[in-house]
């Protein structure tokens, strides 16, 4: 159990937990989710915080398969400028360790923002909290439990 998945089941959300296992060596945390699911990678979302102006932190989801364009997050933040966050600063504000950050249950809710991929799909899967536990919902319903906005957020 998680915080996020805590998240997700007192909010009442409809979801399903997936979980494999993880290996340490995997170069990309959500290509090996995918992978190990098999599901289509442009189903599975990374969960990337990033500085905007070097203040705020917020969230970017976007598909495994794509890269967060960071002039795109800091517009849809009503920013001048996004740097990813500090690892150090991720961890703290979201009680999570790098590569299984989940959007959902973070110590400190940030803003969120998703690709408007997810649109295209009746569910998708992001981080339950930790490496190799996978959360599916609606992406509705996560936009929801983290008020999040949808946004094209992927590279062109």
């Amino acid at each position: 159990m998680t915080p996020g998945i805590d998240a997700a089941r007192t909010a009442g959300t409809e979801h399903r937990i997936h979980e494999y296992d993880h290996d340490p060596n995997s170069q990309s945390y959500g290509t090996e989710a995918a992978d190990k699911l098999a599901v289509d990678p442009a189903r599975v979302f990374k969960t990337l915080v990033v500085a905007i102006d070097g203040k705020e932190l917020v969230v970017g989801l976007v598909p495994v398969t794509t890269q967060l364009n960071l002039k795109r997050i800091a517009k849809a933040a009503r920013g001048k400028k996004a740097t990813m966050a500090e690892k150090a600063a991720v961890q703290r504000s979201t009680g999570y360790v790098l590569g299984g950050v989940s959007p959902l249950g973070q110590k400190r809710r940030l803003r969120s923002f998703i690709d408007d991929s997810a649109l295209g799909f009746d569910t998708i899967f992001v981080s339950a909290g930790r490496r190799g536990l996978e959360i599916e919902l609606a992406p509705a319903d996560l936009a929801g439990l983290v008020d999040g906005e949808f946004a094209e957020l992927r590279q062109p």
